[in-house]
């Protein structure tokens, strides 16, 4: 099968299309033939090693020393069952599924960057939402999934007032619509060329980060939520901080470690079935444009997701 390789960290130009021997399932799990995977920030993260000397170290022992162990990224995708091994019941051949490879810290799978990927069946993997594609599907979970990590403390009521901060990114924008199906007044940060797309999911007001009066627009929030965290900051980010209502909390997308059960997961899949989470797909690139979707992912600005479409 084809499959793009981390031949090194660094520069996106060391992803490779390669021929890799194509995976068997286990007893347990199934084999997926991929249609659409996703470019992530974490997989740009992972690949670039563009972080501080302790993250890198971190992330080395975690990955592997001077490039990863296992070179094949990619941590979200959908596609159809192509077989099963003999122990599982939940899926079959021919099902259209979507998967998340990460439950916890400890048991992480990447491999969706290429045309088969084996999973568990107890680990994140659904039935497709029917009214979804293949690539809307893939541009659900790992926003989602984030974005209710940075939401996990904040019991939203109705009418309460929320500042998203990066709300046109992935995680942003299902934390805008997050919010809004909880019944808050919803206040989305981003630059302007992103307003129309977050009033579209539900903002109610909106907020240039890059204008020059931009803090003096600032209220008070009940909910204050950053989903950029550390990798970037500007003086509005600072500000909203403490631009907080009595009682009111500021919530980052860096507090804690993302927990990505399979509960979480399948609530994911109940939420885009019942319509109330609208997948955003920035650019769409094939599997051989791999090295061009990470340098786009790389410059910070992409909307919602960036997709990568594999086969037919």
């Amino acid at each position: 099968m084809k499959a793009i390789i981390c031949t090194k960290y660094g520069s996106a130009d060391y992803l490779e299309l390669q021929d890799v021997p194509k995976p068997t399932p286990k007893n347990n799990e199934v084999l997926i033939k991929m249609h659409a995977t996703s470019v992530t920030t974490s997989d740009v993260l992972m690949q670039a090693l563009n972080a501080n000397l302790m993250f890198k170290i971190i992330i080395q022992i975690a990955m592997g020393f001077g490039k990863p162990r296992n070179p094949i990224l990619g941590m979200v995708g959908a596609g159809k069952v192509e077989s099963v091994g003999k122990d599982v019941t939940a899926f079959k051949p021919g099902d259209s599924v979507f998967a998340y490879g990460s439950i916890s810290m400890s048991k992480i799978r990447w491999r969706f960057y290429g045309e088969y990927m084996c999973l568990p069946e107890d680990w994140n993997i659904a039935h497709k939402p029917e009214a979804l594609t293949f690539e809307e599907a893939t541009a659900i979970p790992y926003g989602t999934l984030l974005a209710m990590h940075v939401m996990e403390k904040a019991i939203i009521q109705p009418g309460q007032k929320v500042l998203i901060y990066g709300a046109s990114g992935s995680i942003g924008t299902m934390a805008v619509q997050l919010a809004k199906h909880a019944g808050a007044e919803v206040t989305a940060v981003c630059s302007n060329r992103n307003f129309d797309m977050v009033t579209s999911l539900g903002a109610d007001k909106v907020i240039d980060y890059t204008h020059d009066g931009a803090v003096a627009q600032l209220e008070r929030y009940d909910w204050v939520l950053d989903t950029v965290g550390n990798t970037k900051t500007s003086p509005l980010n600072d500000a909203s901080k403490t631009s907080l209502a009595a009682n009111g909390q500021y919530l980052s997308v860096d507090k804690g470690m993302p927990t990505t059960n399979h509960d979480k997961f399948l609530r994911v899949k109940e939420l885009a079935e019942l319509g109330v989470l609208k997948p955003i797909i920035d650019r769409c690139y094939s599997l051989e444009e791999m090295v061009e979707a990470h340098k786009y992912v790389e410059t910070g600005h992409k909307r919602g997701n960036v997709i990568v479409t594999i086969g037919t």
